[in-house]
């Protein structure tokens, strides 16, 4: 086996939880006819196991993008009132020299 599809196996691996893959060695135990009944739904589950991980993990990844963007927003929007600010002083100095 290459070390890339040892590798590509050692990340499925990772990703299905260890309760699926306990599973798994039982019903490779089993005789072959148990075995040919149980290894398509054992597989259906497994997939959808992987896939919804994959799912948290992006959607925990976007999350943290969004928390990040917000800081970033929040930290403009104090900026621009600060000058906005900053500048309707400055306005209402120059309105009040005039006069």
């Amino acid at each position: 086996m290459s070390s890339a599809s040892a590798q590509t196996v050692d990340n499925n691996q990772n990703d299905v939880p260890t309760d699926l893959l306990e599973l798994t060695a039982a019903i490779e135990a089993l005789p072959i006819e148990h075995r040919i009944a149980l290894l398509p739904s054992l597989r259906r589950v497994t997939d959808s196991s992987v896939r919804r991980r994959k799912i948290l993990t992006l959607v925990q990844e976007a999350l943290g993008q969004l928390r990040l963007d917000m800081k970033y927003l929040v930290f403009d929007l104090e900026a621009t009132r600060r000058e906005r600010d900053e500048f309707l002083g400055k306005l209402n100095e120059l309105g009040d020299g005039s006069n």
